[in-house]
């Protein structure tokens, strides 16, 4: 569980690798910190998230800008989550810039709810609304369009980033 959400946020092997052993040598180092044993997952998912954010901020920001949503680009139907190929989900996750990919994430993979993001990252709950759904219609853009399933040129994202 904790290397798959290692994997997501990263999009890379050996960084979800190297990720996932820091968070266990952590765990281990401060094992008395946990108070109940059934909040070890979201603890586990806590230091993951942390040390994913510190190795984030060594790394130079992409800047999103002009967000918005191409309602062309949603299909009517949405095939079920055994149709999803995974390579194409982790290519999509990774085209989202890092605060769109983290919601997207806690969402997801730790459960957690919209106010839950928004005091784990200290953001309003309207920003945590706002980056969720466009992460959304970048993945169903990605995923599900017609556009998304051309291998060869290039594919419109509902997330543009400026340079």
């Amino acid at each position: 569980m904790v290397y798959r959400y290692a994997y997501r946020l990263t999009g890379s092997v050996p960084d979800a690798e190297d990720l996932t052993q820091q968070v266990f040598l952590t765990a281990q180092e401060r094992l008395s910190q946990l108070r109940k044993e059934e909040s070890a997952r979201g603890w586990l998912l806590a230091i993951l998230r942390n040390y994913f954010l510190k190795m984030r901020q060594k790394r130079r920001p992409i800047l999103a800008e002009n967000l918005g949503l191409d309602m062309h680009t949603i299909p009517a139907v949405i095939p079920g989550e055994a149709d999803i190929d995974r390579e194409r989900l982790q290519q999509a996750l990774n085209e989202l810039p890092t605060k769109f990919r983290l919601v997207l994430t806690m969402f997801y993979y730790e459960g957690c709810s919209y106010r839950e993001i928004a005091d784990r990252l200290d953001l309003p709950i309207g920003t945590v609304m706002s980056r969720l759904a466009r992460a959304k219609g970048h993945l169903r853009a990605k995923l599900f369009s017609p556009e998304g399933d051309r291998a060869a040129g290039p594919q419109q994202s509902p997330i543009s980033y400026g340079g």
